[in-house]
């Protein structure tokens, strides 16, 4: 079994604005701690809740793939690219920034929150065009397993990125088992989204975290109808 080091819930940073209250897995803007930079090619994963009608303003970034994934609400995202959307939960959405761009992201309710997870992760190489791309994935597909949602070739339909990662997401109802393999030379992260999972004996709770870096076969066990998103990183 491989070994892996637990990030709790708990221990992440925390940004409350009022309207945005935001916890940083990783060091996110205020938000500094050397010993968690990111994990890999992972930079940021921040689990945001927004007030209804508000959101961030029209912003900048550059040489960052950058992945949404909505849980409650919907989430409305406008760039510089020409693309207007709505994200809603079980969308998956990337924008790879390349050589620059600009967005906003709103909470597209005036009544309901709307609560998600925005993921960066550092491209292979700088610059290139900026792109878009959302998708779709139903409970059913991620129900019992882990369904593959973004990967460098965008194969079996998922949303691609321009980095050598495979992100699942799977839905793991009490006792359902997810086996999962670190091949030599990768790592993984493994954050649960909702609910419970246990993990090499360890019991981790929504926004809990855990990073395996080394080689070797694990297998996630749904508790409290578990939600989870496993990064296989190079």
């Amino acid at each position: 079994m491989p070994a892996m080091k637990i990030r709790r819930a708990g221990e992440r940073g925390l940004a409350d604005h009022g309207w945005l209250k935001s916890f940083h897995t990783f060091s996110f803007a205020d938000y500094f701690d050397p010993a968690h930079m990111g994990f890999r090619a992972l930079r940021v994963i921040n689990e945001d809740r927004v007030a209804p009608g508000k959101g961030f303003g029209t912003h900048a970034h550059r040489d960052m793939e950058i992945v949404s994934y909505v849980l409650e609400g919907a989430l409305e995202h406008k760039d510089s690219m020409g693309t207007g959307s709505i994200i809603k939960p079980g969308d998956v959405q990337r924008m790879s920034a390349g050589t620059g761009v600009t967005h906003s992201e709103q909470n597209a309710s005036k009544t309901d929150l709307v609560h998600f997870l925005q993921i960066w992760i550092v491209p292979t190489k700088p610059g290139g065009k900026p792109a878009y791309e959302q998708k779709t994935f139903t409970p059913d597909e991620k129900r019992g397993k882990l369904r593959l949602v973004a990967s460098r070739d965008g194969r079996d339909g998922s949303v691609s990125v321009q980095q050598d990662v495979s992100l699942y997401a799977g839905l793991l109802d009490t006792g359902e088992r997810a086996p999962f393999e670190v091949k030599p030379g990768r790592g993984a992260w493994v954050h649960v989204v909702r609910g419970a999972i246990e993990l090499a004996g360890s019991s981790l709770a929504a926004g809990d975290a855990a990073a395996i870096d080394e080689a070797g076969t694990f297998e996630i066990t749904g508790k409290d109808n578990g939600e989870v998103l496993v990064f296989d990183l190079a």
